[in-house]
């Protein structure tokens, strides 16, 4: 990138060379244009960051917010006038509980505590899938075999919905995170659709509640003294099964392209399982497109970044997966390190908003990992790793597939 270039609003996202490897032009605007003007795929202008102490600032700071997105002078994400997840109505809805209430009714049932009192379950899972894997013979597909179905047994589990419906909540959450994929029609049918299926469910559990999370939410028993109403009810199972499946399956496939691209560094854990911890934080760090994206936020009033003035009513893109690969933040920050610690990445974002579902994706991907390790300790990439292929088209790039074999 020239001194030229750095003026002139680049395309978002930006184009990577691979399915595991940076966009190019990373190093040049952290360098060069830290605080970039950026065209998305709506036609909209934002202002792109990719340093690490912007992205942390803009994602902490309330003078950058979360729900400033749904302003009429906020930019839009997707193409062809689709509302985009981040100005969706189940955004407005659970912006409409009120900075941090949402949060806090929710959070408890997602502390590190919880998780683990949830991990033999998804031992038990993980070892069932890989047995099933196994019995086909000696390859398989990690994406269709165990990198979506884990997360969403376990977040189907959690809110008390049929595992039975994931093709549909599938199709729902690509719509969401669209960018170009689908149009507008698509788009609102599959959000109108989504919403009408977390209505009826909740209607059923009012009905007839279980112990579920969404049962336990409109008792009241989330906090704030008082029950979740029906809308944001049906906006929260919208929320979590989005996250819970879709962003973590793409986690846990990508986790294991990296680790498994270096052959060595699979041989470095076998040989030491006490680095599986700093393996899952390190991948969740090194990888530049599990959040392709990354995160909008709406900036309140004039604030400077890195020498720049972002103007009040500027739309921000926080590069999470850029700013983890800043080198003024992290040493050798292109290189993998199975033993960096500590490490404090932002790929679960920063602040009041950073995601709520980390402590559950952080324990999948644990489990995943040592299972595998367990019982596939000769597993290896069935293809070259500049042969995977990522989705296009969506606010994340998770693999189309990781052939395997062992």
């Amino acid at each position: 990138m020239t001194d030229t270039d750095a003026t002139k609003a680049l395309p978002y996202p930006l184009k990577a060379p691979s399915a595991l490897a940076p966009p190019e032009d990373w190093e040049s605007l952290r360098r060069e244009c830290p605080v970039a003007p950026v065209t998305l795929p709506s036609g909209d202008g934002a202002t792109l960051l990719t340093r690490y102490e912007d992205v942390r600032t803009a994602l902490s700071d309330p003078r950058f917010s979360r729900e400033g997105l749904t302003r009429p002078d906020a930019a839009r994400v997707a193409a062809g006038g689709s509302e985009g997840i981040f100005n969706s109505p189940m955004a407005r809805t659970l912006n409409a509980l009120g900075p941090g209430r949402w949060r806090s009714m929710v959070v408890r049932y997602f502390t590190a505590k919880r998780m683990a009192a949830l991990r033999p379950d998804m031992e038990a899972v993980t070892g069932r899938l890989v047995d099933g894997m196994t019995r086909g013979g000696t390859s398989a597909d990690l994406v269709a075999e165990l990198a979506f179905p884990l997360p969403v047994y376990i977040i189907c589990q959690m809110l008390g919905v049929p595992e039975s419906d994931r093709d549909r909540f599938t199709l729902w959450s690509d719509a969401f995170l669209s960018t170009t994929r689908f149009t507008r029609e698509e788009t609102d049918a599959a959000q109108r659709d989504f919403a009408a299926y977390l209505s009826g469910l909740v209607a059923a559990k009012r009905a007839d509640p279980g112990d579920d999370l969404i049962s336990v939410l409109m008792t009241g028993d989330g906090g704030a003294g008082e029950p979740m109403d029906e809308d944001a009810l049906a906006a929260t199972g919208q929320a979590l099964l989005l996250a819970g499946h879709e962003t973590t399956a793409g986690y846990i496939a990508l986790m294991l392209a990296h680790l498994l691209a270096d052959r060595t560094r699979w041989e470095q854990l076998l040989s030491d399982r006490s680095l599986v911890r700093h393996a899952v934080e390190e991948s969740l760090r090194f990888d530049p497109n599990g959040s392709n994206f990354g995160m909008l936020r709406y900036t309140h009033e004039d604030t400077e970044l890195s020498g720049t003035v972002v103007a009040a009513g500027t739309t921000v893109v926080c590069s999470m997966a850029a700013a983890n690969r800043d080198e003024s933040a992290w040493q050798h920050a292109d290189t993998m390190d199975l033993s960096r610690s500590p490490n404090p990445h932002l790929t679960f974002g920063a602040g009041p908003h950073s995601c709520l579902g980390q402590p559950l994706a952080r324990t999948e991907l644990h489990c995943v990992l040592d299972v595998l390790l367990d019982r596939l300790p000769t597993l290896r990439l069935a293809v070259d790793p500049a042969e995977l292929r990522a989705h296009d088209g969506l606010l994340t790039a998770p693999l189309r597939e990781l052939p395997v074999t062992w």
